[in-house]
């Protein structure tokens, strides 16, 4: 029992610890925006450019990338006897071998997609894990604002990271041929992201993070906490389906437009980088906000119109392209039109941290949480991966086009799921 004088001062130690927590953890998002931003946006020109692939070797590759957000329930299960500290630093450990490896070598195709399995493995165990220690750091009435400031650090230093692209790239110190400098350099700031981790450690001695596992358990305790499934997150798990085949589309093949149709480098992607993640850094807390201010149902039905938009724009620029007979080489309004389809498409991926803040909102038991995002996203994942490859034959068969029909009419089956969503216009 704590007396009258006590109580204060331990609120007041609290919240200083929880302000400690949101400082290191806004360190830890800068990190990783530089890191994703240096690898993950590269991957694309990489496998052109290193081993030439098709577009049904791209729709291939996106099996390995994918797959680990399936197996993430069983591997965080795993090493959850460890605690989410231990658990968090592991995931970037793997993240960082995985690009380290990639840099210093380069192996045969096969090899390759076994070597970006790990460092894929590495990132989707991360991102449960992270979205559920910056929910926790929230307190009520303003997780939007909080996850778009995160969000927003994270954005701001991918733009960092796109610049450094950008002249590494067109001054000859970036190449993909081994050592693979810019993947040294990622792999570096994720390390940096861990040792941080340690830093946190009184965050991860209370409560946990909002449903990460901290306690010390076995792994069929810990594979149960990863496999919430409630009807009542039914819906949830629908949109996150929508999401994965929309996503991969998104991430994969309208930058895959730009490469292979338009003959797009490195060099020539890291402006569209820039420009998106400036508008970025404002765009993130204005959907936190617009979150907070209308609720989740509100912005889902946004983001499925964005997305409808997007793909129609995508789907007639394809089919233009594909139809000319020889190499189109944009200029003026055509290359301005493009730049501002890519740098829309991106704001639209922004919206992502509505699921997370919707899943909060519906979560029947706190502890629900993070376990919840973790099977939304292997249900995201398995979409994914079969809409990859069923997206890079129907690319290479009846061509480009058609891809953006498919997006197109998941989004529309996103926005009817959105509107059918109950919840009180606050969310949080």
């Amino acid at each position: 029992m704590t007396n009258g004088n006590e109580a204060p001062r331990i609120n007041a130690e609290r919240n200083a610890n929880i302000e400690k927590a949101i400082l290191i953890f806004i360190a830890i998002s800068a990190l990783y925006g530089l890191s994703s931003g240096l690898s993950d946006s590269v991957l694309g020109n990489y496998f052109k450019e290193a081993y030439n692939v098709d577009s049904i070797q791209r729709g291939f590759i996106e099996f390995p990338r994918e797959l680990p957000g399936i197996l993430s329930i069983a591997t965080l299960a795993a090493i959850a006897p460890l605690g989410a500290l231990m658990s968090t630093r592991i995931t970037l450990l793997l993240y960082a071998g995985g690009i380290l490896t990639l840099a210093f070598i380069r192996p045969g195709f096969a090899a390759m997609v076994a070597i970006l399995f790990v460092y894929s493995l590495g990132m989707h165990m991360f991102m449960p894990l992270n979205d559920g220690i910056g929910i926790s750091l929230a307190v009520k009435g303003n997780t939007g604002r909080l996850l778009g400031r995160f969000k927003s650090v994270t954005t701001a230093f991918s733009m960092v990271a796109s610049i450094i692209v950008l002249f590494g790239f067109r001054s000859g110190i970036f190449n993909f041929e081994t050592p693979v400098v810019v993947f040294i350099i990622s792999a570096a700031a994720i390390i940096a992201a861990m040792a941080l981790f340690g830093q946190m450690k009184s965050h991860f001695a209370g409560d946990g993070a909002n449903g990460v596992v901290s306690e010390k358990t076995n792994f069929l305790q810990a594979l149960k906490r990863n496999m919430v499934v409630r009807k009542e997150y039914a819906r949830y798990y629908v949109i996150c389906a929508l999401f994965g085949g929309r996503k991969q589309i998104m991430f994969v093949f309208s930058p895959w437009v730009l490469i292979d149709l338009l003959g797009f480098k490195a060099e020539d992607m890291a402006p569209l980088a820039i420009i998106g993640a400036f508008i970025g850094i404002f765009f993130m807390p204005f959907v936190g906000r617009m979150i907070d201010r209308y609720g989740t149902k509100r912005v889902m039905i946004a983001e499925a119109l964005s997305f409808i938009f997007i793909y129609v724009a995508y789907g007639l620029l394809s089919r233009w392209v594909n139809l000319q007979p020889h190499a189109v080489i944009l200029t003026g309004l055509g290359m301005l039109l493009v730049y501002l389809l890519n740098i829309v498409d991106r704001m639209s991926a922004q919206f992502a941290m509505v699921r997370t803040i919707y899943i909060q909102s519906i979560a029947v038991r706190r502890e629900d949480v993070t376990p919840s995002l973790t099977v939304g996203m292997a249900i995201d994942h398995v979409v994914s991966i079969v809409g990859s490859l069923i997206c890079g034959h129907v690319w290479f068969v009846w061509g480009p086009e058609y891809v953006f029909v498919i997006a197109g009419a998941l989004s529309l089956l996103n926005l009817l799921v959105a509107s059918g969503i109950r919840v009180a216009p606050k969310t949080t």
